[in-house]
């Protein structure tokens, strides 16, 4: 009968840390990141990646996130969508379906965010991007959210400031037509800027095709047009090259750019040749001050160079993540209902205090309400503040 009895226990044991053992992986939470790591644009993942597991340093730090009076672990769990369409939607796909994800950060490239946020919204699951400002992204998809201004935001702020600064007159536009972010942006500067100075003030509307590295042709229509400043809304990566080839042609009027533009890799790759141009972005790294200026010495001590924006951006993205969870009130275990629970405290996000400016979401739109700035290249090639233009 001890005999039994001493069984009895022993199962009894077993069972309790086996219960015990399941309960400690349902309350571990796993945040997403799908980001551009390798491809065309690494230096956009990398900073992803990087400011992320900076956040979940904190979050370990602190025991994890606290959310009604109990803590949860959490996890990354890193997906890299190779800076393709395809490889986004797949690797959002598998994180809601393998890996069950309460949440997607990422991607950050318009032409990878607006594919992986169709899967996102399909599959009821937040997702929000640092760094797309295409209006597609969001539109119509109540489970996506951004913590950047929009295209339709930042092409007015730069047409606002051209005519502004320098009382021109004339623009010329160069942009990939294959992509979505610049071709977007593009679009949206032409029509404010013809609003403002007349049909036909865009005297050269010229585009490429992704990858193209010749832009002689475009460049050459572009100085006889008579534009007195040229916008490029390109990558880091493809920017230096477009500079670097107008100059050579004999181009030695402005160029100006968008939020693409704010990479170390840019400076590195256009050297002097980009020195004293502008272009709009989200925080300014020269001159920086307080919980920004913490977030850009802890980041360069630990990764050896100053973060851009994408860091700067996926910082207050997962943030915004991290304090939805706290707001969901509980946590289930059911990660359907955990995720509507993140949604829906994302939705009614007011004045988070982010890095790159004080974020709040409007009712029945994921695309917060923020400032842009208007940053300047300065002689030592840092990204400086200039201006701030605000919706």
């Amino acid at each position: 009968m001890k005999k039994v009895f001493v069984v009895s226990v022993l199962l009894l044991a077993s069972l309790v840390m086996v219960t015990a053992a399941v309960a400690q992986k349902a309350v571990t939470l796993k945040i997403g990141i799908n980001a551009e790591i390798t491809g065309d644009i690494p230096k956009v993942g990398e900073a992803t990646k990087f400011a992320a597991q900076m956040w979940l340093e904190d979050v370990n730090k602190a025991g994890g996130i606290e959310v009604g009076g109990k803590k949860y672990k959490v996890e990354l769990a890193i997906e890299d969508n190779e800076s393709k369409a395809e490889s986004a939607a797949k690797a959002a796909t598998k994180l809601i379906t393998v890996d069950d994800v309460i949440a997607i950060v990422g991607p950050q490239a318009s032409k990878q965010a607006v594919p992986a946020g169709e899967v996102c919204n399909n599959y009821k699951t937040p997702m929000i991007t640092g760094w797309s400002t295409n209006p597609n992204t969001t539109k119509d998809r109540p489970y996506v959210f951004r913590a950047c201004f929009l295209d339709d935001f930042q092409g007015p702020a730069l047409s606002i400031f051209a005519k502004g600064e320098y009382k021109f007159t004339k623009a010329a536009v160069l942009y990939d037509v294959a992509s979505d972010y610049p071709k977007g942006l593009a679009e949206f500067f032409k029509k404010d800027w013809e609003k403002k100075n007349g049909p036909g003030s865009v005297v050269a509307y010229e585009s490429f095709t992704t990858k193209d590295t010749d832009f002689s042709s475009q460049l050459t229509k572009i100085i006889n047009s008579g534009a007195e400043f040229l916008f490029t809304p390109q990558y880091y990566n493809e920017v230096p090259l477009i500079v670097q080839q107008a100059k050579q042609l004999g181009w030695k009027k402005p160029i100006l750019g968008s939020d693409s533009w704010a990479s170390d890799e840019l400076v590195k790759l256009c050297g002097k040749d980009c020195n004293g141009f502008f272009f709009v972005s989200h925080y300014a790294s020269a001159g920086a001050k307080g919980a920004t200026k913490e977030f850009i010495d802890r980041y360069k001590s630990k990764f050896g160079y100053v973060p851009d924006d994408v860091a700067a951006l996926t910082w207050d993205a997962i943030g915004l993540i991290g304090q939805a969870i706290k707001n969901a009130g509980t946590i289930t275990g059911d990660v359907k209902k955990d995720r509507e629970a993140v949604r829906k405290a994302l939705a009614n996000t007011k004045n988070f205090p982010g890095i790159t400016g004080t974020i709040s979401f409007p009712p029945g739109s994921g695309d917060p309400i923020k400032c842009a700035n208007i940053v300047k290249i300065n002689d030592k090639g840092e990204f400086e503040f200039y201006k701030t233009a605000c919706p």
